[in-house]
């Protein structure tokens, strides 16, 4: 049971309901954490507005569900882990690769220096060294790319925070945080 409000289309205002529909229509449903956010339609507007990061971007689907499945479990968000397997696998993510991204790296070479920053920017809330900058530029990721890797940092960890102070169900296959080994 969320500790927060969960908010179903046919109890939403008129404006909840809205932006309801047009995540169903996009998705074909409403993930939970959706719902959580729809308490506040300003914030879920907000969220929307940052997500969009994810199709316009420069990041491939691929990296952009790495860096969200290795920061989901460095928090501990058993529901994100367990909604980034899920559309990792949809972007076509392995089992062994999604095990990987958890553990803070990958079996692509410049994906692993993506996820590795992307963890040291989560374990140092941004203070992270000229090395480890330098390393995912010297992997060929762009000024521009680290820009956007900063900013899926930054929206899954908000995403993190939101599935943990609410404790919304899960509503995709749950995924136990202990990694296999």
């Amino acid at each position: 049971m969320s500790r927060i409000g969960v908010i179903e289309k046919n109890s939403a205002t008129v404006e909840q309901a809205e932006l309801l529909e047009a995540i169903e229509a996009k998705l074909g449903m409403i993930p939970n954490f959706l719902k959580v956010f729809a308490n506040s339609p300003s914030a879920l507007r907000a969220f929307l507005g940052l997500h969009s990061i994810s199709e316009e971007g420069s990041l491939d689907p691929q990296t952009r569900e790495r860096i969200a499945l290795a920061v989901a479990q460095q928090n501990a968000c058993q529901y994100c882990v367990s909604a980034h397997t899920a559309i990792g696998r949809k972007a076509g993510l392995s089992g062994s690769e999604i095990e990987a991204n958890r553990a803070g790296t990958s079996e692509d070479a410049k994906a692993a220096s993506a996820v590795k920053f992307a963890r040291a920017l989560v374990e140092h809330n941004g203070e992270v060294t000229n090395a480890e900058l330098q390393e995912v530029r010297d992997s060929g990721f762009s000024d521009s790319d680290v820009v956007e890797i900063i900013t899926h940092v930054g929206m899954n960890v908000l995403t993190n925070i939101l599935g943990k102070a609410s404790r919304v169900k899960i509503d995709f296959p749950s995924v136990d945080l202990e990694l296999s080994h």
